[in-house]
Parts: structure tokens; sequence; C-alpha cells
């Protein structure tokens, strides 16, 4: 059996028995063809299902099929085909459609100047068409401007699939086999508290940070500590006074925090951004995929004034770099955010989805931690809650049991049900998604 942590696995007998009773002959020659075409690789293949369309909050299947999709890879905040990004989409198809190099173009510039705006302006911009390729953008931008060339993350961390990304990140389907990595990267934190050698974070007094401090005070060339604010696969949130203390460190020792939000932001977390909820600010800031709609791909990096020192070189120089396209889309996903009170609905998910998923802690045994944060929560499928050991066997069950009964997520970790439902969901189709996932609970138990 592969090696379960970032995502479900493709492999198993049970996704074979699913697709053999939920899908079509037809459908499966489909699958058949991409098998053939495709490189193969872990979480990617094989496919589970073919989608012929997508609108809203849902997945239309070949077989006509509609399901709705808590996963998106985190586009989705104003869910899919939404006829404000559309229209934003189609008037700058009209007019300009791409910028080449040498030259500018109002929409990027008017994109640049709102995200700077809304991480408190005199910061800079960059835009690149990938997740992965703006990480790689800020660990060259702090490797030049500091020249310190050290970068801190965590252990199991996830910051995109390229080289330098997988150095930083924390991933085995990302790194094993792969050679030699990125010099001077140290993975030396963990995100799940409950199993940090140090002890909770509730109660082991932040003993995580003092290593870290003391790391950057012995070898005093640590350039950057990267990770998410809040990790999205499986829904860690860390208590506001952890990142109090990690600002303080960072600023002490001249190291730059990398805050990598290219999932929770534009909505995802209740605030606009992540790290708006501890009351810090970040150095350099990463953002991508809801960005883009889930109709382009559009990333950016916005940083502090002083890390605009790379003059002399090309950190990023992509192709794509400054979209017309992209950042239209870009703009009109902000501006329905804010003219439309998306922030608040995130609220009013939020408080739903807790309150059903801690009804259901109340009626099965098998749920263990849960954690929640604006529309994005994570439910631990365990065998025993004292221990907390993992019942994956069971997470499965459950995942299998919803996609036949409508409903897309991601298990992350092997036992974590992570649900991130589009941000303009509404309320009837809340509750029939919570109503798919006790069913699915109940029903599994009973096999």
């Amino acid at each position: 059996m592969a090696n379960r942590t970032e995502g479900d696995i493709n492999l198993s007998d049970r996704r074979i028995e699913w697709q053999k009773k939920n899908i079509s002959d037809s459908t499966y020659r489909i699958l058949e063809e991409d098998s053939k075409y495709f490189i193969h690789q872990a979480l990617s293949t094989p496919c589970l299902d073919c989608v012929e369309s997508v609108d809203g909050i849902y997945l239309y299947t070949k077989d006509k099929r509609k399901i709705m999709d808590f996963h998106g890879n985190s586009v989705h905040q104003l869910g899919y085909n939404h006829p404000y990004l559309i229209n934003a989409l189609k008037t700058q198809l009209e007019n300009l459609s791409f910028s080449p190099r040498r030259y500018t173009n109002q929409t990027a510039i008017n994109l640049a100047k709102k995200l700077s705006e809304l991480n408190g302006g005199n910061k800079r911009v960059l835009f690149t068409p990938s997740g992965t390729a703006s990480i790689g953008v800020a660990l060259k931008m702090v490797r030049y401007a500091k020249k310190k060339f050290k970068t801190i993350s965590l252990w199991d961390s996830f910051h995109g699939a390229g080289l330098d990304s997988i150095s930083v990140g924390g991933e085995a389907h990302f790194r094993e086999g792969i050679g030699p990595l990125l010099p001077g990267t140290e993975h030396i934190m963990p995100y799940n508290s409950y199993r940090c050698p140090f002890g909770n974070c509730d109660d082991c007094g932040f003993k995580c940070l003092d290593y870290l401090e003391y790391i950057c005070r012995c070898e005093g060339d640590i350039g950057a500590v990267i990770m998410e604010p809040i990790r999205c696969t499986d829904v860690q949130i860390p208590p506001k006074e952890y990142y109090r203390k990690l600002r303080d460190i960072c600023d002490r020792y001249d190291v730059a925090l990398i805050f990598d939000e290219i999932p929770t932001a534009f909505g995802r977390t209740g605030k606009m951004f992540a790290y708006q909820n501890y009351d810090i600010e970040p150095d350099i800031l990463v953002i991508g995929k809801g960005l883009g709609g889930s109709l382009y791909p559009l990333s950016a990096v916005i940083a502090n004034e002083k890390y605009n020192v790379c003059s002399e070189i090309s950190l990023g120089h992509y192709t794509h770099e400054k979209s017309p396209l992209g950042t239209a889309i870009g703009l009109s996903l902000i501006e329905y955010i804010e003219n439309n009170n998306i922030l608040d609905r995130v609220s009013e998910i939020e408080k739903f989805m807790t309150s059903r998923v801690y009804e259901m802690r109340d009626k099965f045994e098998c749920i263990g931690d849960i954690r929640c944060v604006g529309a994005l929560i994570a439910i631990e499928i365990v065998k025993d809650r004292a221990s907390k050991e993992k019942d994956i066997d069971l997470a499965e069950k459950i995942l299998y049991n919803c996609l036949e009964n409508g409903l897309s997520f991601k298990v992350s970790q092997g036992n974590v049900l992570t649900l991130a439902p589009p941000l303009i969901i509404s309320d009837e189709e809340l509750s029939e998604s919570m109503n798919i996932v006790e069913n699915a609970i109940y029903e599994s138990i009973q096999k």
C-alpha cells in the first residue's frame, strides 16, 4: 500500500470497487486513455472519474453525476464559472489578452496596487503563473537581499512541486528518490501539535520555538523561516502566542518570515488573508490558487519594501508575469468578496459546520479532533479518542460513501477528512453536505 500522507490513495481495492459501481464503460475508456498519454505520478494517477463540466459548487461527471466540490484544489472560493469573474475575463479578453516583456498594463498594476493596500501598503508585488514559482521567487529574494542562504521549514509541510519548493517542503511523495535537494534547507518542527516531540502547544510553553531560536542564535546565517500560517491540508491552527513569539524571534535574528497562503488566502479562514487572524505580518507573503478564480493560473509574491533590492537579477521573468487576463480575474475576485460581504458569510459557514460536526462527535466515537477556522474544517477519524490512533480504513470508507452520494473532499494524513466548501455555498447546500457526511460515517461504521 502506498504511503498515505498528503491525500487519499488512488490504488486501493475500495477505489476499484467504487469505480465498478459508479462509472460507465465509456468513462472507463476515457480513464484508460488518460493513463496511456499522461505521465504517471502519485496523487494524480490513476484518475477517479471524468469531469465534463463545472458550475457553482458542483462538478458534473461524464456519467451525469452531480457532486459538491469541497476540495477544489483550493481555487474555488467563489465556486466555478462565477458570472462576475467570467464577465471580467470576457471584457479583458476583448481588449488586451497578453502583455509581452518590456511592457506593462493597467490591469496588472491595479491588482498589484490592490494587493499592496490589502496588506497594509508600502508592499512590492511580483506575479507568477504558479504557487511553486512564487515560492522560488520568495526564496531567491531572501537569499539575494540578506546574503544568508539557509531556510527553516516544517516537517510534513507542502510548498509546491518544484525542486526548490520540495526542498523546503516535507511531503514524502514529492521528495523520495529525487536525490540531492536545495542546500541549506532544514525541517525542524511539526505542524501537528499533539504529535510534536515537545508536547502540545497548549501546555508545552512553545519548546519548539525555543529550539528554533537556539538554531537561529547558534548558526547565525538563517535567512528565512517559511510556513503556512494555517495549514490547509489537515487544518493545523496554532495559537496566537505561537506567532507572536515566532515574529519576535525572526526580528531579533534578522530572519525573514515567509508565509505561504497559496491555498488559504481570500477568505477561506474568515479573513482576507489567514495571517490576519494572528495580529502579525510576514515579511513576504505568497498567494495563489484562488487568486485566479478557478479560471486562470495566477500567483503572487507580496514583499516588504526592504526586499526590493534585486533589480540586478531576474527573480521571475515569467512569460505571463503581468497577464491582463489573470490579473483581471484577480481584481474581480477581490471586488466581489469585498462588495458582497463574503467574509461575513464565512463566519456563518464556520458556525454551522462546527455545530454540526460536534453534534456528530457526540454520536460517533470514531471522530477524534475537530479543527475549524472559517470555511475549512478537519475531522480526524480515529480508532480510539484517547490514543488518537488513526483509522485509515474507516476514513477511506467514509470518503467513497460521500463520493457516491454527491460530495467530494480531501483526505489528509490518511485519516483526516478536510472539508473546504466554496464560500458562496447556500444554507441548503451546506446542510445537505453535512447530512451526507453524517450518513456516510453511520453507514461506514455499520459495514
